[in-house]
């Protein structure tokens, strides 16, 4: 195997993916073409298809590369506090992953798009990896019925809100709130057994 990362295999330092990131939050999604890449990386355009393939290849390996820095790392160094009620963690958790994006909304839509590109399923995939151990470990002395039935009420009830604020219809500052009443709702009335 040669010293070259795989497509979205990002090994060290990229400028390009840097590069990507900075046009999809300045400009958007559409924005984000090959030769506007190389000529801001003074690279050629074969240099780049050598290690990304396509422009969706790129954009989902800026995607995960960013999403690695400003949501997962946060999410992996948590652990629940044992006097942490199931609401408490589970906005712990859900803040970590949405507030990077209120900060940058422009990176929230491009990750909405790219989840229906080829290959985006994996952006899907990694942020599952990532969500649920933090999730499950809020969750881990729950109500057996609550925590089978939780995590999927919540994730579509997170996407929902996320196609939403793509398509325009939300602001993405509604996102938490409307997440922190559900989970409100949801969890009332269910502790975790230590805690009792």
């Amino acid at each position: 195997m040669s010293g070259e990362a795989e497509p979205g295999q990002n090994r060290g330092p990229d400028r390009l993916l840097d590069i990507v990131v900075d046009i999809l939050e300045s400009d958007g999604y559409d924005a984000v073409q090959l030769r506007e890449v190389a000529r801001r990386a003074r690279t050629s355009l074969s240099t780049i298809y050598k290690r990304y393939p396509t422009r969706d290849a790129l954009i989902l390996a800026a995607l995960e590369c960013w999403m690695d820095e400003n949501r997962y790392a946060a999410l992996t160094t948590q652990t629940p506090d044992p006097d942490e009620s199931l609401y408490e963690g589970l906005m712990r958790v859900f803040r970590t992953i949405f507030e990077p994006w209120e900060r940058h909304p422009d990176m929230l839509r491009a990750y909405y798009r790219a989840r229906s590109a080829p290959g985006g399923q994996r952006l899907v995939s990694k942020g599952l990896d990532a969500v649920i151990p933090a999730a499950m470990a809020v969750l881990g002395e729950a109500e057996p019925d609550l925590v089978d039935e939780l995590p999927r009420i919540v994730s579509h009830l997170a996407y929902g809100l996320v196609a939403r604020f793509a398509a325009g219809e939300l602001a993405i500052t509604e996102i938490l709130p409307t997440l922190d009443r559900a989970l409100y709702r949801l969890t009332l009335g269910h502790e975790r057994r230590a805690s009792r």
